[in-house]
């Protein structure tokens, strides 16, 4: 049987190792890539969700040309940013930033987008951005308060993490909620098994 090519995440995120696990797939190596994520001036968030993707992918494929371990491995990226409109919400690192984020949030409808970018042992870069629609609920000063005290929202985009507390503030969503976390696991899987990576490979073996 012929080995199973290795898969590199650029990301240090629990989250969307989580994501890959639950549909069966162990990255062989975490490969996290600090990149400016500062936005172009008049950048579209779906477009820096894209370019932030495709550099985290791009800056990994760099980094491991120089281990012969790793070479030719599939390199998998991601980034989500969180927008109202046209304006992009940070990624929360200040309790001053989260607050202004779920006071904007509160009682309105917010757009997603994550960027996935897969690079294949050849060389070839695959790149596909998923947009979601959330509708959170009105938050009341109480609420947004304890959210804070939570602690929940450090370095989360928009200022919340879906998959916890905050799961209680979405009112209604349109998309993938797995995208909102972090990880769209329907269109990864597609990319990884379009490129010939065996995802199924340990589903037929328990």
């Amino acid at each position: 049987m012929a080995l199973r090519e290795k898969l590199i995440l650029a990301s240090g995120s629990p989250r969307r190792v989580d994501l890959l696990a639950q549909v069966g797939v162990t990255p062989d190596r975490l490969l996290p890539m600090n990149i400016d994520e500062t936005p172009e001036k008049g950048e579209h968030p779906r477009s820096l969700a894209k370019r932030l993707a495709a550099e985290k992918a791009s800056a990994a494929h760099k980094a491991v040309k120089s281990d012969p371990e790793l070479q030719g491995s599939y390199i998998l990226s991601a980034d989500t940013v969180v927008a109202v409109g046209r304006r992009i919400l940070p990624k929360a690192e200040t309790a001053g930033e989260a607050t202004s984020c779920l006071h904007l949030l509160s009682g309105r409808a917010h757009w997603v987008f994550t960027g996935i970018c897969l690079v294949t042992p050849g060389n070839a870069s695959r790149i596909k951005v998923v947009e979601t629609k959330v509708r959170f609920k009105r938050l009341s000063a109480r609420e947004i308060d304890a959210y804070l005290a939570s602690g929940q929202w450090k370095g989360k985009a928009g200022g919340y993490a879906i998959q916890g507390i905050a799961g209680s503030f979405v009112q209604k969503l349109v998309g993938s909620y797995s995208s909102v976390v972090g990880l769209p696991l329907l269109e990864t899987v597609q990319l990884l098994s379009g490129e010939g990576y065996d995802v199924q490979h340990t589903w037929l073996n328990g």
